[in-house]
């Protein structure tokens, strides 16, 4: 059973690669016990869709200040 520390540095790493069999089995068994972590899972996804949907302009501007 993971951890909720590995469960959402799992979420997390889902949206920039493909987990393993094993990695996602283990990430549902985790999710369907834990509330927290998928709540933390719908955020990753809001936040994911809400970048990809920002203005061109607004997501270089923020770029260019770092």
């Amino acid at each position: 059973m993971l951890s909720c520390e590995q469960a959402t540095r799992l979420l997390s790493e889902r949206q920039e690669r493909a987990l393993s069999l094993s990695e996602k089995t283990s990430l549902t068994m985790h999710t369907a016990m834990c509330s927290g972590c998928r709540q933390f899972g719908r955020q990753v996804v809001s936040l994911r869709e809400l970048v990809r949907s920002a203005p061109e302009s607004k997501k270089q501007k923020k770029s260019e200040d770092k």
